[in-house]
């Protein structure tokens, strides 16, 4: 899920979407009898947004030409609170009578989702639609497709165009450079973080354990084992970490920050570099850097490479106790389609999951040009295992980083105890 204020959590705009994580419940589902009526009522839950409008009319649009195909079917339309979603689910799992046909979930949500049994396997609906593999994968368990992604939400590398023309920097190519350039900024602007990074900011770390070649953990046959701890992955968390330095972003002032509060640091000019995503365009449109900005893709180490980001955000579902099944499925398809992806980008900015539409965007948006690059470079996600949710609730990962930026404990240490509770939480 997106961490982002309206639905993935301030993961998701912490990041993610929105920031964007939830617990779903571990129960079983009562099963449908196998019916799938042709008419009716079918029931969608979609998440609400803090400026409902724009997406509600797309949504409408939609409804208005699925009814003009389908006789004798209405289509009820609940937007849900993202904050209270858990409860949602857990009520729907355990009365299909209360429950939806079709739904909009985070993608983070997914593993517990399936895991309590709620969610149809739509591989065959989803067929021909032109996802790309990373985007697939994230909706993916044990080779099973549950979801399609509606839309999804990268990070890359703000700048202060004017800042690097005041200090004659270019945009940076490789993390080499993108450290001498924060170092450089702070040292000539100390008013400005050279690049804001956080020690809460999970989503703007892990692009510099997967560039080092770690993860948080690998599946094998019998589930998921943490490897925060692996070397490589040492080696991206101290990069990172090293960051949150006097001479960059002292850890007084950083320790603490989250993704939410990193765009704020970008937005009101208090920054020369951030990691933000796509998703933050309008945050940052609203503050003192408006018009003083430009956007390209993370480096890695190698020069000319992208770091992996991960790939937040939502996605559509069909429940398992429907008694609409074909109907969900055809909905969810409609609404997935590239003509309202487009038109969901236009109204509240979702970046499309559909690469046909994403292409033809970026045609027209030269902004989304570092994002869809970003993408073409290859995604990650997190470990798609129930535990994710207990982990990320537990704060795992900013707990790691903090402790290592306070100096309370070591990179070594740090990510040992990281990877005790993962591994706890797999279990």
């Amino acid at each position: 899920m997106r961490y982002r204020a309206t639905a993935l959590a301030g993961l998701l705009a912490a990041g993610l979407v929105a920031g964007l994580t939830g617990c779903a419940p571990s129960t079983t589902p009562a099963q449908n009898d196998g019916a799938d009526k042709q008419t009716g009522a079918l029931r969608v839950w979609l998440f609400d947004e803090p400026n409902r409008a724009p997406k509600e009319k797309v949504v409408n649009d939609a409804v208005a030409e699925f009814k003009a195909a389908h006789k004798d079917v209405t289509v009820e339309v609940t937007y849900i609170a993202v904050n209270t979603r858990s409860e949602r689910f857990k009520g729907a799992f355990n009365d299909p009578s209360s429950a939806p046909d079709m739904v909009e979930f985070g993608n983070t949500d997914l593993p517990e989702y399936v895991a309590a049994g709620g969610l149809a396997e739509v591989g065959k609906d989803a067929e021909g639609l032109d996802l790309g593999a990373d985007l697939k994968n994230s909706a993916t368990i044990d080779g099973k497709l549950y979801g399609v992604p509606w839309y999804v939400g990268v990070r890359a590398l703000y700048y202060r165009t004017d800042v690097f023309t005041e200090l004659s920097l270019t945009p940076p190519t490789s993390q080499a450079e993108l450290v001498a350039a924060a170092k450089q900024i702070r040292a000539k602007k100390p008013e400005l973080f050279g690049l804001a990074v956080g020690g809460k900011y999970t989503f703007g770390a892990l692009p510099f354990v997967w560039d080092a070649g770690g993860d948080l953990a690998t599946k094998s046959a019998t589930g998921y084992t943490a490897t925060i701890n692996s070397p490589q992955s040492r080696a991206g968390v101290k990069a990172y970490t090293d960051l949150i330095k006097a001479d960059n972003c002292p850890p007084q002032q950083c320790a603490d920050l989250t993704g939410g509060k990193t765009v704020e640091l970008f937005a009101s000019g208090k920054a020369g570099m951030a990691i933000l995503g796509n998703f933050n365009r309008a945050a940052v449109e609203a503050g003192a850097a408006k018009g003083k900005y430009a956007v390209v893709p993370l480096p890695g180490t190698k020069p000319g490479s992208v770091a992996p980001a991960f790939a937040g955000g939502n996605n559509l579902g069909v429940m398992k106790s429907t008694q609409r099944r074909t109907l969900a499925a055809e909905f969810m398809k409609l609404l997935a389609s590239k003509k309202y992806q487009e038109q969901m980008y236009t109204a509240m900015g979702n970046l499309p999951t559909l690469t046909s539409a994403r292409t033809e965007l970026a045609g027209k948006e030269p902004f989304l040009k570092p994002f869809m690059d970003t993408i073409a470079a290859g995604t990650k996600f997190v470990p798609l295992h129930p535990g994710w949710g207990k982990i990320d609730a537990q704060a795992v990962v900013p707990t790691m980083l903090e402790k290592i930026v306070t100096g309370k404990a070591t990179v070594e240490q740090a990510t040992d105890e990281a990877a005790t509770a993962m591994n706890a939480a797999f279990k």
